[in-house]
């Protein structure tokens, strides 16, 4: 199957630069050293301008863990209905508890509150405890996809996991491979992990998205 590319833009220039090359779907967002947070405003506003793709917001107030004060969540509420007016196409986040198992109230709620776009739950997963139960509470909470490395540093080492969600996941949820994945190992990905979606940032250098690369990405999804 034809499966389809999402790069994580640290930029507005790498959106740029992922819708020229091609790209189905961008995930917007802040700050590469960190994985990313919750983008500017004003990034925001000028990509919807600029930008013809799907365009998924993160929705990560800092850095750091995924366990949130309620200052924190209510500013997470308050970013959804902001990027809601400025037409984003869906919303990135993910919410634990202490103990590394998904906040399902909260995560519901943000769902429910960006309605009706959908949402991806990000990385978080990959720090969370049993992904069996998780995965269950996630589909739960009503996304729509989960972003993962299968709880592994990258792709190519948690493919067997990322198998194993799939196949737990039963059409239910689309399971994203994330996290290291380039046009130099995404071929071998593709053949173990059958998957309408794949992401990687297109980086080769620097934090901006490599032209070529996209391009690569795209060609191998072909």
């Amino acid at each position: 199957m034809n499966a389809k590319l999402e790069i994580a833009c640290f930029n507005l220039e790498s959106a740029l630069i992922a819708q020229q090359g091609g790209a189905d779907r961008i995930e917007l967002c802040d700050d590469f050293s960190s994985g990313g947070i919750t983008p500017n405003h004003g990034t925001v506003e000028t990509a919807r301008k600029l930008i013809d793709l799907d365009l998924f917001v993160m929705i990560r107030p800092r850095a750091g863990n995924f366990v949130y004060s309620e200052t924190e969540f209510g500013q997470m509420k308050k970013d959804i209905l902001h990027f809601k007016k400025m037409k984003a196409d869906g919303f990135v986040f993910g919410i634990l508890n202490e103990d590394g198992s998904v906040n399902v109230n909260q995560n519901k709620e943000l769902v429910e509150l960006s309605k009706p776009m959908p949402c991806t739950f990000h990385r978080a997963f990959d720090v969370s405890g049993d992904f069996t139960k998780n995965l269950e509470d996630l589909i739960a909470c009503g996304f729509k996809t989960i972003l993962t490395s299968g709880q592994r540093k990258s792709a190519i080492e948690g493919v067997e996991q990322l198998t194993e969600l799939v196949k737990l996941s039963n059409g239910r949820i689309v399971i994203m491979p994330g996290g290291g994945v380039r046009s130099s190992n995404l071929e071998l990905l593709k053949s173990k992990v059958e998957t309408p979606y794949y992401h990687s940032s297109a980086i080769v250098k620097n934090d901006r998205a490599d032209l070529e690369e996209v391009k690569l990405l795209k060609e191998k999804l072909s």
